[in-house]
């Protein structure tokens, strides 16, 4: 009998794993999840490494050896997240293999210090994908403006990419651009295109925290359409989006590309796990559901929906209410494009905080290990 997520993978959505610790590689945890079909990939950011390492004992002893031969914590981390991606990617190879290079992707973010650096954050991805060198690792790199032209430079040299923080449609185009373009480029240098892959992180809840954040006081007063879009912004938003992919990966440029082998790049849904206790707890998977797609969940949503979640294809229902929604927001003298890029600027902010956090979790460990 098939679970929710084989079921998803049948309507050509896989889930990935928001999460990722050493425990879960070394107790089997990771092997079942990926042998019962349940996940298809996983996804790491400095806040799960964070609580990775500084909430466990499970690094404990090679910090302790790292930390003996004089490395600093910047290093140390870095050797501690390669050891964990490469292992993970190892995990995966059978269902990348399998799913012939589709599925079966391991994510390790670029520092997020540098999401305002182009030249910086093209080196680190590229010093990345080198040290980890595995075929199904993906560099995750932040939809700022400056992170746009480093996807496209780091598609153009073959690297996978993993696009994080993107919340508008607009930034969304532009990230479709970069990596049709990278991929020409590509092209253009004589290179092969057929075995880069990229997925496109849209984010979703934050959205809706963001948004209802100004419809409930106005709900509250008694505006009735106020009321009515709580809680519906993000989907909306996600569902238009869907559209804008479909419509891109069906132009007579990425025909031609494709002709040469290259992929779709899959929108990604990320930040999927319900913030406000009044939703159901599966609302951004049962609401997301589509070809062509990813939604990387973490533990407590994978969960729920393998528990209870309702798999089947909802992407494209109701695109006129979705549609409807963005515009009863707009009459409301609420600016989507605000609310978005407040979150960018937000997200980059608290990635950048969990970087540093983490680093001085492990000069603290080190400190310790060094006693």
């Amino acid at each position: 009998m098939m679970n929710n997520s084989q079921r998803l993978f049948e309507l050509g959505q896989s889930l990935w794993y928001d999460n990722i610790q050493r425990g879960l590689l070394k107790n089997g945890r990771m092997h079942v999840l990926v042998a019962e079909k349940i996940i298809y990939g996983v996804t790491s950011n400095p806040s799960i490494f964070n609580a990775a390492i500084g909430k466990t004992t499970d690094y404990d002893s090679s910090l302790q050896e790292k930390a003996e031969k004089g490395q600093e914590a910047a290093q140390i981390f870095e050797e501690l997240a390669v050891e964990d991606i490469q292992e993970a990617c190892e995990l995966f190879g059978e269902v990348y293999a399998k799913t012939g290079g589709g599925d079966g992707f391991v994510s390790l973010e670029v520092n997020p210090d540098l999401a305002h650096d182009t030249e910086q954050t093209c080196a680190e991805a590229q010093r990345l994908w080198e040290k980890v060198n595995r075929p199904n690792l993906m560099v995750k790199i932040p939809a700022t403006a400056e992170g746009v032209p480093a996807i496209r430079r780091s598609i153009a040299k073959g690297i996978n990419i993993n696009i994080t923080l993107i919340f508008s449609r607009q930034r969304y185009q532009d990230v479709i651009a970069a990596y049709l373009g990278g991929l020409q480029d590509r092209l253009n240098l004589g290179e092969a295109v057929d075995g880069v892959a990229s997925v496109a992180s849209f984010f979703v809840s934050r959205i809706d925290s963001a948004a209802d954040a100004l419809l409930q006081p106005l709900a509250q007063s008694g505006n009735r359409l106020a009321g009515e879009l709580v809680g519906k912004t993000a989907i909306a938003n996600a569902k238009l989006a869907y559209q804008d992919f479909k419509a891109a990966f069906a132009s007579r440029e990425f025909i031609e590309l494709r002709a040469r082998g290259a992929r779709v790049q899959r929108p990604l849904w990320a930040s999927t796990s319900t913030k406000n206790p009044l939703f159901p707890d599966t609302l951004y998977v049962d609401n997301l559901i589509g070809p062509e797609t990813v939604n990387t969940v973490p533990p407590e949503t994978l969960e729920a929906f393998i528990e209870h979640g309702a798999a089947e294809c909802t992407l494209e229902k109701r695109l006129d209410e979705a549609e409807a929604s963005l515009k009863g927001l707009e009459s409301l003298g609420i600016s989507l494009d605000e609310i978005t890029d407040g979150l960018e600027k937000d997200g980059v902010h608290k990635f950048s905080l969990a970087y540093n956090e983490l680093i001085a979790t492990v000069e603290t460990r080190r400190k310790q290990a060094l006693k």
